[in-house]
């Protein structure tokens, strides 16, 4: 079964840094765009960052921009996101996502079709 696993998020203090891992279970990267996202309480799931599988090309937030980073490493079938200089206001779930059926960047949640479970960060004033 696929499956997207992330890891890594954790309690930082404001300014500091953490860095989330995402593994699919099987081989899907082939092909895939990847993207995070982050949910915090009260709103809506909200685009964080993309990248695709060739180039690669990557696509940031403007909340993010200049502090988070997204790569990936299709040998290992995951994808990271290093998140420095963090903010109270980055406190979210986080979530990775894979777009299957279409190649190219989007921040449209309904774009991809298979999700992660998620992993807490907390940044602490």
């Amino acid at each position: 079964q696929v499956q997207l696993v992330e890891s890594g998020g954790g309690l930082v203090q404001a300014g500091g840094s953490v860095s989330l891992s995402c593994a699919a279970s099987v081989r899907t990267f082939s092909g895939t765009t990847m993207g995070w996202f982050r949910q915090a309480p009260g709103k809506e799931r909200e685009f964080v960052a993309a990248i695709t599988w060739s180039d690669p090309r990557t696509y940031y937030a403007d909340s993010v921009k200049g502090r988070f980073t997204i790569s990936r490493d299709n040998a290992k079938n995951t994808v990271y996101l290093q998140m420095n200089s963090l903010k109270p206001e980055d406190t979210a779930v986080y979530y990775c996502a894979a777009r299957r059926t279409y190649s190219g960047l989007s921040y449209d949640t309904d774009a991809y079709d298979l999700w992660g479970q998620g992993t807490q960060v907390t940044v602490a004033s």
